[in-house]
């Protein structure tokens, strides 16, 4: 399943990478590591009189270096001990070429290669102890993180990082507020700002959230920044509120997430290291959104055995009923539903335990005698939410959770979704990875849902199949203002939010719940292909579906949910995006515009492989609520043109 090399020859791509790593001065020293193609370059200095370590982060270009990560702070400080200032330089390892070869279940690839040029610097505090600094370098960007490397038998708390980003102040950002404690939140389902101007301070006390998208130098260079490698060991982080001069600052959790359950620093025993702090860097969009780096930065596969693990479609009764999970006839309409379409789920939502034991369990046979497996619905709490849907107190206590774990595996059940975390506390991490531990040991999938950011753990446990921290398809039924922002909104994630893992935006709704889209039908099925998710619930109703021309259904009963591999064709955060995925040799094609006017795009086939395929193209009709349907050959040296209507879409098959 996986390859790894780790190598200190220098080869022969990686030469021009290794020139010049070391420099130093009698007043100043300075360390540098250049990726693997030699064009991105992280330079690390400890500035004298103070002895503080800072960075900065060039890209080459055929007309010189840009400067992407001006001169920026690093430090980390203990309960016991600061690391910020009085630092002296100790030892540089030598240059290491990180050549790793993995496969990943769902995701935007399947098949994944991390190339990058790694290197630990280590430095003596003024009481002697030491502090490891270790950096990566991409050929789409960098990564650092911090590490203590002692043992000394003793629980140290990290209560300070003094971790900078500082981006040129004539770029904009694509930001999106982090949301200050509340009875559901934080959860990461705000809406981005787009456009606005780096070093905005955030409208809410609990700052920005990771990841962040900024485009600099006259619109020359997109910088997309966030983290990965969280483990048990630390929080979850995020951007301070101010951003003085354009430098974003790391900050912890606050106080009163998860209801005030939870110490806000994290707490380990040495030896102790931090998660990544990453910068994906891009002269266009498409390094950008097709970048691996989260899951190149997150630890290899735990789980050995993982034929049971299958990425899929789910139908969802609760998104146009919501009192269907108390509603047996209902679920199994859903149950027919998915049946029908092929897909291989149906997800159960809350209160269903009020049916008793005995009908989950006719409910689950029925399910599957007809191949559609179950997915049951969970609070996750605990005293950290006050949420009071059902079930409820059976996913914190470890031995509470896995006597559920096993009655799930018993009656045949497939998988969980677990909600209502509000806490991005240490507590709390340890949380969503001690489920991810007890599910592998009864082969029970797991999707996250008002939750955290993916951090790479779909890598390490691959039967994470997606997390929501997005303001999804729900909200169609919670919001007034949500359909006039959704066009829009849903232009950015692309770029921001499924760029650093699966989204479980729970996409395609043709039907209006509550308030009406303003997105057409056309707008909505490309959703199943513009974003990405290793479980896609798709949320409409029954009769919604099944009313659909032959062609949309046929579209949604092949559309995968696991893709090998893709490609971005063209768009701007806010404006329009089109995406290709490839799964089996087939291309899907999905494109959506956010603007209130036509826009003309030209979709280059020159991504297919030699040879006719068949194309299957859904567009918007004449109006939004109907589509226009054509079948024709097509092959790689052709341009598509059309044009998508206010607030439309298309969907592209193209099948050899």
């Amino acid at each position: 399943m996986m390859k790894k090399k780790i190598s200190s020859s220098l080869k022969l791509s990686a030469l021009i990478a290794l020139i010049m790593v070391f420099v130093s001065c009698t007043d100043q020293q300075t360390w540098q590591l250049a990726s693997p193609d030699g064009k991105v370059m992280v330079t690390v200095e400890n500035v004298q009189p103070e002895n503080r370590l800072f960075y900065q982060v060039t890209s080459r270009t055929d007309t010189g270096d840009i400067m992407v990560i001006s001169s920026s702070p690093l430090g980390i400080e203990r309960e016991d001990q600061q690391f910020i200032q009085g630092l002296s330089f100790m030892s540089a390892s030598p240059v290491e070429t990180v050549d790793e070869r993995y496969i990943l279940l769902h995701g935007k690839r399947r098949d994944c290669h991390d190339f990058s040029n790694q290197r630990t610097l280590q430095f003596n505090n003024e009481q002697g102890s030491k502090l490891d600094l270790v950096l990566r370098a991409y050929n789409d960007g960098v990564a650092f993180r911090y590490r203590f490397p002692e043992k000394d038998g003793e629980r140290h708390t990290v209560i300070n990082e003094t971790t900078g980003f500082s981006l040129p102040e004539n770029g904009v950002a694509f930001m999106l507020p982090h949301a200050d404690p509340s009875n559901y939140g934080p959860a990461y389902e705000q809406y981005y700002q787009k456009e606005i101007e780096v070093g905005t301070p955030s409208p809410n006390r609990a700052g920005w959230s990771f990841p962040a998208l900024f485009q600099i130098h006259n619109e020359r260079f997109w910088v997309l920044i966030s983290e990965a490698g969280l483990d048990k060991s630390y929080c979850g982080s995020r951007f301070k509120q101010e951003a003085d001069n354009g430098v974003y600052h790391i900050r912890m959790p606050d106080a009163e997430e998860g209801g005030g359950i939870g110490d806000v620093y994290p707490s380990s025993s040495l030896p102790w290291t931090t998660p990544w702090r990453l910068i994906i860097i891009g002269e266009s969009l498409k390094p950008i959104v097709e970048s691996s780096m989260v899951t190149h930065l997150s630890p290899s596969s735990l789980v050995e055995k993982t034929d049971w693990i299958k990425p899929g479609r789910a139908s969802w009764s609760w998104w146009s009923d919501s009192d269907s999970p108390r509603n047996y006839n209902r679920l199994l309409d859903f149950i027919d539903l998915a049946a029908e379409m092929g897909w291989e789920y149906s997800l159960v939502d809350a209160n269903w335990q009020e049916h008793g034991e005995e009908k989950i369990r006719e409910l689950t046979n029925y399910a599957n005698e007809k191949s559609v497996g179950l997915l049951f619905w969970y609070n996750s709490g605990g005293d950290h939410n006050k949420v009071s849907e059902q079930p409820q107190y059976r996913m914190q206590e470890r031995s509470v959770r896995r006597e559920e774990f096993k009655y799930l595996n018993e009656i045949g059940a497939k998988g969980i979704k677990v909600d209502y975390f509000h806490s991005d506390k240490q507590d709390r991490i340890q949380q969503y990875l001690g489920i991810l531990e007890d599910a592998e040991d009864f082969q029970l999938m797991v999707n996250y849902h008002g939750c955290t950011l993916p951090r790479g753990w779909s890598r390490t446990y691959p039967h994470l199949m997606s997390m929501e921290s997005v303001k999804g398809g729900e909200w169609y039924k919670l919001v007034e203002t949500y359909p006039e922002r959704a066009p829009w909104h849903n232009t950015i994630l692309p770029f921001t939010r499924n760029v650093v893992g699966p989204m479980d935006y729970t996409p395609v709704t043709f039907s209006d719940v509550k308030y009406p889209h303003l997105t057409t039908n056309a707008h909505e099925l490309a959703l199943s292909v513009v974003f990405e998710s290793g479980w896609v619930h798709f949320a409409d109703a029954v009769e919604s579906y099944r009313k659909m021309p032959e062609a949309v259904s046929d579209f949604l009963k092949t559309v995968p949910a696991a893709w090998d591999e893709i490609k971005f064709l063209s768009g701007y955060p806010g404006k329009f995006v089109v995406m290709a995925r490839q799964r089996d040799g087939n291309w899907y094609v999905g494109g959506i515009n956010g603007e209130p006017a036509d826009k003309p795009v030209k979709i280059d086939l020159s991504f297919l492989e030699e040879g006719e395929f068949d194309m299957l193209l859904i567009k918007d009709g004449e109006t939004s609520r109907e589509f226009s349907i054509e079948n024709r050959p097509v092959r790689s040296a052709q341009t598509i043109e059309l044009v998508m209507p206010a607030f439309g879409g298309f969907a592209a098959r193209l099948t050899k």
